[in-house]
């Protein structure tokens, strides 16, 4: 985890030329194929795979693309304040329609500090992933698999000894446009058992085996502000069966 975070870090520390406006000078191949992206969501709910994480948040973005691989830093700040703090890096290259990479998840809450803390007490998570775009459906399937980090989470209790869970969640987005309304349909199930993460309400914390942890669907549509600028907002239903848990969810995307 340490040689990936170093990679990270050394990618980011290089300063990229953003993209220009229209009338900007026609650009070279080269310089099409590298982009810097900014962005950022406020929600009124951030569920994450089916599980509430936190109340109304504000979560920025920053991608930098060269070629077939991607960088990135993404974070989820609650707005009232209340402790919860996340901040992830992420790193894949695509090849076709497979894109694999690596997420490092840091949900450490403020005033927790150790950020540089990568011992057997680490609050990180290395989730390693794998999606694959259909060609001639508007699907995705995603496999992500929690491979090292905090024993809490990537770990379950059997027999008095702990065991290595791999938490993994497996899931499929199908995409389809009603009218102007672009609609996004998820099913996401954790195989196996899963520590703490996916887990059950009834089942002391941690899912017995296949579970059903999310079904969405989202609607999104572009609101036009002025001839030259509009944002998109969305609203999406999720359930969570395992839990038996469901979520309204309104965010604005900048």
């Amino acid at each position: 985890m340490r040689k990936l975070f170093c990679v990270i870090l050394f990618f980011l520390s290089f300063t990229v030329r953003a993209d220009d406006e229209d009338n900007s000078p026609v650009r070279t191949a080269d310089e099409e194929k590298i982009n810097f992206s900014v962005s950022a969501d406020v929600v009124s709910t951030y569920v994450w795979r089916g599980s509430y994480q936190a109340g109304t948040s504000i979560q920025p973005c920053l991608e930098f693309t060269a070629g077939n691989f991607s960088i990135g830093t993404w974070g989820s700040v609650d707005i009232a304040g209340l402790g919860y703090k996340e901040l992830n890096l992420m790193a894949c290259y695509s090849f076709k329609n497979v894109t694999a990479g690596f997420f490092d998840y840091w949900v450490a809450g403020e005033m927790n500090y150790r950020y540089f803390d990568f011992s057997q007490s680490t609050l990180h998570l290395l989730d390693a992933w794998l999606t694959y775009d259909f060609d001639r459906l508007p699907m995705t399937i995603g496999w992500y698999t929690i491979v090292a980090g905090d024993e809490q989470f990537s770990k379950y209790e059997k027999k008095g000894k702990m065991k290595k869970a791999f938490p993994t969640y497996i899931e499929a987005i199908y995409t389809f446009p009603v009218k102007e309304v672009n609609l996004e349909a998820t099913i996401g199930v954790s195989p196996w058992k899963s520590g703490v993460i996916y887990n059950r309400a009834d089942e002391g914390g941690q899912t017995d085996g296949f579970a059903v942890v999310n079904l969405s669907l989202k609607a999104s549509k572009d609101i036009k502000i002025t001839e030259h600028y509009s944002f998109p907002v969305y609203g999406q239903l999720i359930l969570n069966p395992a839990k038996e848990d469901l979520f309204l969810v309104f965010g604005i995307k900048f």
